[in-house]
């Protein structure tokens, strides 16, 4: 873990850790995205949870999984850790790149 540009610490997983995560079931993605960026498109599986309206106490229950912040590029999912942990939440992992690397990776998405 290291620092978060943001506040509290972060951990950066790669695209390939996430998608692995995905796959066998132990990662919930949460996309803090704006509704209408996840409507354009969206990595399947994941869970929407607008950075807008951010309310760490209404995070889903990831029950056994790791919860892992995601976003368009990886900056907001930074700041929704930073956020999370603020309020007392210990949240600090991300996927480093967002969306972006997702898709630059091969990697499918869901779109419109």
């Amino acid at each position: 873990m290291q620092p978060n540009p943001f506040g509290g610490v972060i951990e950066d997983l790669t695209v390939a850790e996430v998608k692995a995560g995905l796959d066998d079931g132990t990662i919930l993605l949460v996309d803090v995205r704006e509704p209408n960026e996840t409507a354009a498109e969206r990595i399947p599986g994941a869970v929407e949870f607008p950075l807008s309206t951010f309310d760490a106490a209404a995070l889903p229950d990831p029950g056994d999984k790791t919860l892992v912040f995601s976003c368009r590029s990886g900056q907001r999912s930074q700041r929704a850790a930073a956020a999370a942990q603020a309020a007392g939440v210990d949240l600090h992992r991300h996927m480093a790149g967002g969306i972006l690397a997702w898709k630059d990776a091969g990697f499918p998405t869901d779109k419109g």
